[in-house]
């Protein structure tokens, strides 16, 4: 996918610093961060990024309604889930959620994010 324009949202600075470090070494553009889930809604529409890299847990509502309102909306990106908990904690509502996939943040890396992208 390569230069693909990135939207990071999770509520801790420290990881959305790691990701966007990470991310822009491999080639991805981070185009904007938001620390919830009311914010990531917001920049989604403002920076239209290509795929949004989003957080579970968020301190106003979790990462499977902002999927859900994002999903709602006209042309929607990509959405893919992470948290530091396992994909097996979510179970059926990972499957559910309409997100690209998950990657659990100890697992982030352009290329896991670039194999969920290209999907089936």
């Amino acid at each position: 996918m390569g230069t693909a324009r990135v939207l990071i949202v999770d509520d801790h600075a420290g990881f959305r610093s790691f990701a966007r470090s990470l991310l822009e070494s491999e080639g991805y553009v981070v185009v904007s961060e938001a620390e919830d889930g009311r914010s990531a809604i917001a920049a989604v529409s403002e920076s239209r990024p290509d795929v949004v890299l989003l957080d579970v847990q968020l301190p106003d509502m979790d990462g499977f309604e902002v999927t859900r309102r994002l999903l709602a909306s006209p042309d929607p990106p990509p959405i893919v889930l992470t948290s530091t908990r396992d994909a097996a904690d979510y179970g059926q509502r990972l499957e559910s959620s309409g997100a690209r996939g998950f990657i659990p943040k100890s697992e982030l890396s352009g290329s896991a994010l670039e194999t969920l992208l290209e999907g089936p």
